[in-house]
């Protein structure tokens, strides 16, 4: 089937009104809940073959996390639907006003390769919880996942209501040729910019959620056995392919040589002695990334690891020292199992740096000093937020998640999922009498009243 009769049939089934229906949203949640546990050893091979990811990964934070937002909304969706009552004014006395949530018809969601379930499933709660019907584009990156995603959906999902478009670049041109009524787009700032750049011809709302570096700062006071522990798990999932993985280290001088001994044990104890022979290291997508990543290993002190082997993708944890600022692994997202690490004396040395950055996804900030962390949550840009930990930030489906600048704009997960594939609709309801009649002409006298409540 051609994309734009696809997406005609979808506007036509939008314009039945079931999907607006709250038991029938309920329905296909439950039901995207049961292709979940139904198929989990599925996407548990999938993902084993695209990325080598080992299923814990698999399960904890694409699976279960996904389920964990069917069952907010599933809880919530009620609540969520019900309009909100708000005040009028002089003019439209008396009238009952309210506030709906409206979905915005016929969505395109593109997903991103590193989190292949999770990216493009996620998102897809939330249209469906937002009543809209729906169009994936799934990574041709991670075909195996890919596959299993338009085989699955096509089988339990009428494809006027949910259909998958899978391919590469020119699927994507097509799709996005085409007018939706909303766009989410998971991947980088480069194709972030064409997907928005399509998206203003048909002034088509968007939500981006895109990568840049995100650093974690460790301040003098922190404890650097604690640090490394939690950075290094978050350097490590999925190989380092993770949007919101610390990028970099900017570490009290202090602190460095402790951190870096707590790093090397923390490797051995998670992947032992040869990571490459560990059943629970993932490694690169695809051998393109692979010689990117490797390449931003040139001109640095390895500190740990720096081990790689081009046969089957995999790159080491690996710790480095750059010689400065201005080294290419400090000017691009890594995507990868290396930490970068820069030392200072005083913070407001190379604030200035951290700030030219492009603001980040994620911020990691590890002290107890409540002044120093005020100081740089006030300083500096950033889409969220973690203190004295990494990434957790979003597992919790109560706070927004999203970026800003380069990191994208708009938010999802738990009720902003919701938000984000809906609108709100502004509704006024005016009884017959009484009128206020000061709006009508003739003005006479009228305008020495209308001035006295200008100045009230």
């Amino acid at each position: 089937m051609e994309i734009s009769e696809l997406i005609q049939k979808q506007r036509i089934f939008f314009q039945s009104g079931r999907t607006r229906e709250i038991s029938w949203r309920n329905e296909q949640l439950q039901t995207l809940k049961t292709i979940l546990s139904d198929h989990q050893d599925d996407f548990v091979d999938a993902l084993h073959e695209d990325l080598h990811k080992p299923p814990f990964e698999t399960l904890s934070a694409e699976i279960l996390m996904v389920r964990q937002e069917i069952d907010l909304h599933l809880k919530n969706l009620d609540s969520w639907c019900k309009p909100k009552s708000v005040r009028g004014n002089l003019f439209t006395f008396p009238s009952d006003n309210e506030i709906r949530r409206a979905p915005f018809g016929v969505s395109l969601i593109i997903g991103s390769w590193n989190y292949p379930v999770n990216l493009i499933l996620q998102p897809l709660a939330g249209s469906i919880s937002g009543g809209n019907c729906t169009i994936l584009k799934p990574s041709e990156l991670a075909p195996a996942t890919s596959s299993l995603l338009a085989g699955l959906l096509s089988r339990y999902y009428p494809t006027e209501y949910i259909a998958v478009a899978e391919g590469g670049a020119d699927t994507a041109k097509r799709l996005l040729s085409e007018r939706f009524d909303k766009i989410f787009f998971t991947g980088s700032f480069r194709i972030g910019q064409k997907v928005m750049e399509q998206a203003a011809k048909h002034c088509t709302p968007v939500t981006l959620e895109l990568g840049g570096k995100c650093p974690a700062i460790v301040h003098r006071d922190a404890d650097p056995e604690v640090a490394a522990r939690r950075i290094l798990w978050g350097k490590c999932l999925n190989a380092g392919q993770t949007c919101i993985a610390p990028d970099y280290l900017l570490i009290h001088e202090s602190l460095a040589d402790s951190f870096v001994r707590y790093a090397n044990d923390v490797i051995r104890d998670f992947f032992g002695e040869r990571p490459v022979d560990s059943p629970d290291f993932a490694r690169i997508v695809n051998h393109e990334h692979f010689n990117r990543i490797c390449s931003l290993m040139d001109g640095t002190k390895i500190l740990a690891g720096g081990e790689t082997d081009p046969r089957q993708n995999y790159i080491a944890p690996t710790l480095m020292s750059p010689p400065d600022w201005d080294h290419p692994v400090m000017k691009e997202e890594i995507f990868g199992p290396l930490l970068p690490i820069l030392t200072y004396q005083q913070i407001e040395e190379v604030l200035p740096k951290v700030q030219q950055m492009p603001s980040p996804l994620t911020l990691y900030l590890f002290s107890n000093d409540s002044e120093w962390l005020s100081g740089l949550q006030d300083q500096l840009r950033y889409g969220s937020c973690c203190i004295n930990d990494v990434m957790l930030n979003f597992s919790n489906l109560h706070l927004p998640f999203g970026g800003t600048g380069e990191s994208g704009f708009g938010v999802y997960h738990g009720k902003e999922s919701f938000e984000a594939f809906t609108r709100p609709c502004g509704i006024m309801t005016r009884k017959k009498w009484p009128a206020i009649t000061l709006r009508y002409p003739p003005y006479r006298k009228k305008l020495t009243l209308l001035k006295r409540l200008l100045l009230r």
